[in-house]
């Protein structure tokens, strides 16, 4: 067997990649999964045996309601729509010193820190308020996604609080210690809600990259120092001795490290940058080949990413290529492939950039959420509350962050209500 093995993994380069990368000793997801759980075949997902292709909703904000009443409210909205899975955080985090504030207002949290221990708050403005979103998604056929912590402040605290001060933002990724905190919290979540028919996917973290926006990235965090790739690896096989059924994923925004980078032209000078030459942290051709990341996630903000004018592209090209590049490298691992995030800001970019990237990504028969999905008409403090820094409910409205789509912005809302329709049609 091991000289088959061997032969076999030099046969070709991607067979070969994925073959060996099965023959690890990671433990690997049941064959047969329980009723109401998703799966995969090949480059599609699966639920109870039958194709499952949609359009999902990221809603962040979801969890910090105060009230079943918008919470239903929302989900009804989103059925309305076609939704079938969302995608939500499964993290929210404070610092002691923020604790009063966070009782008098209401907000949600569900670890405090105050030392290199964290405390679990899995009382009724804590975890419960989890418990009562992903409750609420299976009343209306809703499937969730849940991140277990975010690349941007979340998982600084851990930095911070455990490492000390001025240790780079990828020791997060590396130190043994932080790594073990992480893994409890993630445990907590995994066998809170591992029985669960209404998880679609474990997801290891928002947008993992080798800096952050309050940390740099350290010299161990470089093209080939295989950090991320190192760390996908190990916590997808943690979370996968912990769960053999749910699927898991990276969370990550899908950057390339390629030896011949993608270059492009900027007033008058010829650059490659992090989406394609590594300096980010991810391998995203590689990464998706791990044993136990089921499907790969990429995201899509070329107009945030980028300063186009004196370019030779557009933001509507540029968003094209990206999503070509990414259903290329999921069809050559023979894995599902999600466009997990995207947003322009603006009314008529949305309008006239939406329609070309959701149908190629529909043309290309992989997932589609875009960032983010919003909802009018909440009703607690009447409408109007400060949750935390800028998020707010503003007359009734969810969260605006520039990217957000409400249902009275109907050119934009029926591009993703027809989506779900195509989609819906193509499931079982």
């Amino acid at each position: 067997m091991r000289n088959l093995l061997t032969v076999t993994c030099t046969a070709s380069l991607w067979a070969a990649l994925a073959i060996c990368a099965r023959a690890s000793d990671a433990p690997l997801r049941n064959a047969v999964v329980p009723q109401g759980f998703v799966t995969t075949r090949g480059k599609q997902f699966e639920l109870d045996g039958k194709p499952f292709s949609f359009v999902g909703a990221n809603s962040y904000w979801l969890p910090l309601l105060l009230t079943q009443k918008d919470v239903d409210t929302t989900f009804q909205t989103m059925r309305k729509a076609g939704v079938k899975v969302l995608r939500t955080w499964g993290f929210n985090a404070i610092n002691s010193t923020e604790l009063p504030d966070a009782l008098d207002s209401g907000l949600t949290y569900y670890q405090i820190w105050n030392s290199s221990r964290w405390i679990l708050n899995d009382g009724a403005q804590g975890l419960q308020r989890l418990d009562r979103v992903i409750d609420t998604a299976g009343k209306y056929g809703i499937k969730v996604i849940l991140a277990f912590t975010n690349n941007w402040f979340g998982s600084d605290l851990y930095v911070n609080w455990i490492a000390g001060p001025n240790e780079p933002h990828d020791t997060f990724f590396t130190d043994p210690s932080i790594i073990a905190s992480y893994q409890s919290y993630v445990k907590t979540i995994v066998e809170r809600y591992k029985d669960s028919p209404n998880i679609f996917a474990w997801e290891l973290m928002n947008e993992a990259r080798c800096l952050s926006d309050t940390l740099p990235a350290g010299p161990s965090c470089v093209p080939s120092s295989n950090t991320l790739k190192t760390w996908y690896r190990r916590q997808s096989d943690f979370v996968r001795g912990l769960d053999p059924n749910h699927l898991i994923t990276t969370g990550g925004e899908g950057h390339f490290f390629w030896k011949k980078p993608v270059e492009y032209w900027f007033n008058h000078t010829l650059f490659s940058d992090y989406n394609f030459n590594g300096e980010a942290g991810e391998d995203f051709d590689h990464d998706l080949l791990l044993p136990n990341i089921d499907f790969g996630t990429y995201h899509l903000y070329p107009q945030s990413w980028y300063d186009f004018p004196g370019s030779n592209w557009t933001v509507e090209s540029w968003g094209l290529e990206w999503i070509d590049d990414h259903i290329r490298s999921a069809n050559r691992a023979n894995k599902p492939v999600v466009l997990e995030e995207f947003g322009v800001s603006g009314l008529q970019n949305k309008t006239e950039i939406y329609p070309k990237w959701v149908q190629r990504a529909l043309d290309t028969h992989h997932a589609v959420m875009p960032w983010q999905f919003g909802e009018l008409g909440l009703t607690e403090d009447g409408g109007n509350r400060i949750i935390k820094y800028a998020d707010a409910i503003n007359h009734g409205a969810s969260p605006n962050d520039g990217n957000t789509f409400y249902i009275n912005q109907t050119a934009v809302w029926d591009i993703f209500t027809r989506a779900a329709k195509i989609q819906n049609a193509r499931s079982g």
